[in-house]
């Protein structure tokens, strides 16, 4: 996997997938930024978050359950010293379906996070992540 990144102005980067697709990231006013776009770290969870909700809607959607929607709240809280890691992690799974099981929604949700999502797993590493879900009943 490759990326590219470049400095556009300030603290404005550009960044380049290998896919062919671009993020601009930038810091707050305070920090000599325009506010631009998300910052770093944001991107970083993020990517977490979507690497994680594309693993449950997969499994999900391969045991047959009729999911319509998912919406991830994540509330993350970091050290207050440099280097500010992640210390604590917390994913709110929201699925929307129509009769779906709360043992089938756990259960993908324990996948993604035990087996399936490497960047969860990876920031499992040094900050504690933990979930709960609700389910949605779909019209």
């Amino acid at each position: 996997m490759k990326v590219r990144l470049k400095w556009v102005e300030a603290v404005s980067f550009l960044a380049q997938s290998e896919s062919g697709h671009a993020v601009l990231m930038d810091g707050p006013p305070e920090g000599g930024g325009r506010n631009l776009g998300p910052r770093p770290m944001e991107m970083l969870l993020m990517g977490m978050t979507g690497c994680s909700t594309y693993d449950v809607i997969h499994i999900l959607k391969k045991g047959r359950a009729d999911v319509r929607d998912c919406v991830v709240e994540v509330d993350a809280d970091r050290a207050d010293v440099d280097p500010k890691v992640f210390t604590r992690i917390h994913l709110h799974f929201i699925v929307t379906g129509r009769a779906l099981k709360p043992e089938q929604v756990e259960r993908a949700i324990r996948l993604s996070a035990e087996k399936y999502c490497s960047a969860s797993i990876m920031l499992g590493k040094m900050a504690e992540i933990t979930h709960d879900f609700e389910i949605v009943e779909a019209d």
